[in-house]
């Protein structure tokens, strides 16, 4: 679970993540000789709140794997030649993300990194972030997005329920902020799409000149498409809030056949190095990390907090270091906790206090009540914004007397009975359930004799889709086969 600030949400909607379409002829492209000490400066600040909103670095030995890939791919945009200017880092995160900041900070999250399948793929990835730097793409995003202003693109998060009110829309703003995200990025995405051909073109010009296959930017792009599809064929299991890499991209297979043109274009030949890339990456955590909580289907299960709540069907979640975001089309809400004292007046009114910034809200009386044997307390603000009312709920429970944790919910004004069902599903994990809650990893394995997609599809450490993912993860095809000494990744079950 984690909370951010609304300047977070800023600094996404400027960062640069890989998404839209262009035309894939190749042009000459102005790119930067050097990073400047202003860029520095803004990466440095910016680096350690980032790398918190993402879940925290990766502490595998694929983080170092990862930063040596993507150091010696910066190294090709000539924005410097020294290595240790790039900083790279692997994220501890379940989405599948990559993105660059001003000052040479490249980010890519082991989910992603699990979707590839060698080290050309993991450079291509971030060759591309590398030219985003280059060509400056994150000063024009970042022009962009104060344009479209991040307050104004939450007024529309609701259907306009949400006006341009200051004070709320500043405490609403850490609320929101998992959505204000995704629709900032939508708002300038119309401005970025005309720079991905170009980030594209650098990507593969770096996977050349550093002597990787340039094909493997299409194929990488080629597995993103196929784990969104997969994606909304799950159609409400583990739904995850944007930005995803390449997920704003209305045709992926377009997409694909661009990146394909730009590496016909840049010669033929390359390494690949499969092998090297697999060993590396068997043995990343995949999915939720169990010690922030997990995700399974609607539901929120965290073994050491030992608690679990229900999302009402339709309804997202994305899991962070400190707080869950719920979005769906009736309202938005956050489970988080703060420090507790017993004073549960005092509990509430301060969970008030973090929404509503400056802006003064006046709560109903606190209603007790008791859910699942835990006592838990409930107080309602209505809120007047230009667009109409809107509902500011703060659901609290009592799980000790030093220990409570809460939903702060938004919904249009009379809507809030949406989350009824959630708040009531909130119960304790008993020692079993909660031991019972594994985590999820990659296993590299060799294609033995007798062994098919079928086999090996059922070892895959879920209950419904299991070749599809077996598939998705090993960019198959369902008429593809496997063959005795392949190496293929599967997902399995570990111990905590």
């Amino acid at each position: 679970m984690t909370r951010t600030k609304l300047a977070m949400a800023a600094l996404l909607a400027s960062a640069v993540t890989i998404g839209g379409i262009a035309d894939a002829k190749t042009k000459t492209i102005k790119t930067a000789t050097s990073i400047t000490a202003s860029e520095r400066k803004q990466g440095s600040d910016a680096h350690p709140e980032l790398v918190q909103e993402f879940g925290g670095t990766y502490a595998g030995p694929q983080a170092a794997y990862v930063g040596r890939v993507g150091q010696a791919i910066a190294v090709q945009s000539g924005l410097s030649n020294a290595r240790s200017d790039f900083t790279v880092t692997l994220l501890n995160s379940p989405v599948n993300n990559a993105f660059a900041i001003p000052g040479g900070y490249i980010y890519v999250t082991r989910q992603l990194m699990a979707l590839m399948n060698d080290e050309a793929e993991l450079a291509g990835v971030l060759g591309h972030e590398v030219g985003h730097v280059a060509a400056q793409h994150s000063k024009k995003r970042q022009s962009a997005a104060t344009r479209n202003s991040i307050l104004g693109v939450l007024a529309g998060v609701l259907g306009g329920a949400i006006g341009d009110n200051g004070g709320l829309l500043g405490g609403l703003g850490g609320l929101l902020q998992n959505n204000a995200m995704k629709v900032a990025q939508l708002a300038t995405l119309g401005f970025s799409r005309s720079q991905e051909l170009e980030a594209d073109q650098l990507g593969v010009q770096y996977l050349r000149k550093a002597g990787y296959d340039p094909l493997a930017l299409s194929t990488v792009l080629a597995s993103l498409a196929n784990q969104t599809n997969l994606d909304a064929r799950l159609s409400g299991g583990d739904a995850r809030a944007l930005p995803e890499w390449a997920s704003t991209h209305p045709d992926p297979a377009s997409r694909v056949r661009n990146a394909q043109t730009l590496a016909s274009g840049a010669g033929t030949g390359g390494v690949r190095n499969a092998d090297a890339f697999l060993a590396s990456v068997d043995g990343v955590l995949y999915g939720d990390d169990p010690a922030q909580g997990v995700v399974e289907g609607n539901e929120f299960l965290h073994p050491d907090l030992r608690l679990k709540f229900a999302v009402p069907s339709g309804y997202g979640m994305q899991n962070g270091a400190a707080a869950v975001s719920v979005s769906g089309t009736g309202g938005q809400a956050q489970f988080t906790t703060a420090a507790y004292n017993g004073d549960m007046n005092a509990y509430v009114a301060a969970a008030f206090k973090s929404v509503a910034g400056n802006t003064a809200l006046t709560p109903s009386s606190i209603q007790r009540t008791t859910v699942n044997g835990i006592p838990a307390y409930t107080s309602t603000a209505r809120a007047n914004t230009q667009s109409g009312q809107v509902d500011v709920t703060v659901f609290a429970y009592e799980f000790s007397r030093t220990s409570a944790f809460h939903f702060v919910a938004l919904t249009k004004a009379g809507g809030g009975s949406v989350f009824n069902t959630m708040y009531n599903s909130v119960r304790r994990l008993s020692t079993a359930e909660a031991t019972a809650i594994k985590p999820r990893r990659i296993d590299v394995v060799t294609v033995g004799r007798g062994d098919t997609v079928a086999t090996l599809a059922r070892r895959m450490a879920y209950s419904n889709y299991q070749t599809e993912r077996f598939q998705v993860l090993n960019r198959l095809t369902a008429t593809s086969r496997l063959t005795p000494g392949q190496k293929v990744k599967i997902v399995v079950y570990a111990s905590r």
